[in-house]
């Protein structure tokens, strides 16, 4: 393994990840054209109130889209870019603190996004995070084909019922395993979603029958596994800035059941982000030589998928406490 050094990281080892996605990553040339577009709809939907929260936010979404897919042209980057920005400001806005503080409050304005993600109207008082999915919704069924609307929309509902998960949890956290957390997290994460988003984005459709093999699976919840592990380790260190005393984070679930410190923790997590990124590396060559079109272009989305998780950990987003 590898230690970086990373003001807000604290030296936490980090995956050695050079064998599997060594990088530098492909990026758009779209990247300054995503961020501009996000700006713009920012106004239309103001979803965060903090000017200061805007800058960091829109740039670590733009050219993390830009590298999730890399050759994809600008009017699907730009529906996967608001996607994550809502998904984003949404659970900076309700998730998290405020989600702890009242999960009741959170059934609440979760229930409002379901409403809508069923094909319902906004309510009367729909503030701009409704108004925003609205609008999203709208575009993605444009694109999608019917399938893959259902897909995304519900890999949406399973991101919602992963952060109510996370507010039950949140005031005890000692009740949560390891294990249960890992099987959530590639939701709460967004993987899964970015995964069904590839194939809109992307504008290909893999047959249902190669959806369900192992082939597909295997390298699909690798990548999945992975983005989790990155993203504990990179956010680790702010959440412990903000004077969270406990947090649902892999690192703070290993050591306390393994009774030891964070930073053996903290290795044995970036140890699993090592064999996590290898099965994915393995997994992703069988599927670029599966024979067929579709397999080739899903195994290269995700690749590109891996490269913006790795991508994202030295971000000032997650440098920052």
């Amino acid at each position: 393994m590898s230690t970086t050094d990373l003001t807000g990281l604290a030296a936490l080892p980090l995956p050695d990840l050079s064998g599997s996605f060594p990088g530098p990553f492909p990026a758009s040339p779209h990247a300054g054209g995503i961020e501009a577009h996000l700006g713009q709809w920012l106004r239309r939907f103001p979803l965060l109130g903090p000017p200061e929260a805007l800058g960091p936010l829109c740039d670590i979404v733009a050219h993390g889209v830009a590298r999730t897919f890399p050759t994809a042209e600008p009017d699907g980057l730009h529906l996967c870019a608001d996607l994550f920005l809502w998904l984003t400001a949404f659970d900076d806005t309700h998730g998290e603190a405020a989600a702890a503080s009242d999960p009741a409050r959170l059934v609440r304005r979760i229930w409002d996004c379901v409403h809508l993600l069923a094909d319902g109207e906004p309510s009367r008082d729909a503030g701009p995070f409704d108004e925003a999915l609205r609008d999203l919704l709208v575009r993605l069924r444009t694109r999608a084909t019917t399938a893959q609307y259902l897909r995304v929309t519900g890999c949406l509902r399973d991101i919602l019922l992963g952060s109510l998960w996370e507010a039950h949890h949140l005031a005890e956290p000692e009740h949560v395993t390891s294990h249960d957390y890992r099987a959530i997290r590639p939701h709460t994460v967004f993987a899964r979603t970015l995964v069904a988003v590839a194939e809109v984005v992307l504008r290909y459709e893999l047959p249902e029958e190669a959806r369900r093999s192992e082939a597909v699976r295997q390298p699909e919840s690798a990548v999945a596994d992975l983005a989790g592990v990155l993203n504990d380790l990179g956010s680790y260190a702010r959440e412990s800035a903000k004077g969270v005393p406990h947090s649902l984070n892999l690192i703070t679930l290993i050591a306390r059941e393994r009774n030891c410190d964070v930073p053996t923790a903290a290795a044995v997590v970036a140890r699993l982000g090592e064999e996590r990124a290898a099965a994915a590396r393995h997994g992703i060559g069988e599927l670029a030589t599966g024979g067929s079109a579709p397999l080739a272009q899903h195994a290269a989305a995700l690749e590109s998928i891996a490269h913006s998780y790795v991508w994202h950990i030295d971000h000032v987003r997650y440098r920052k406490a």
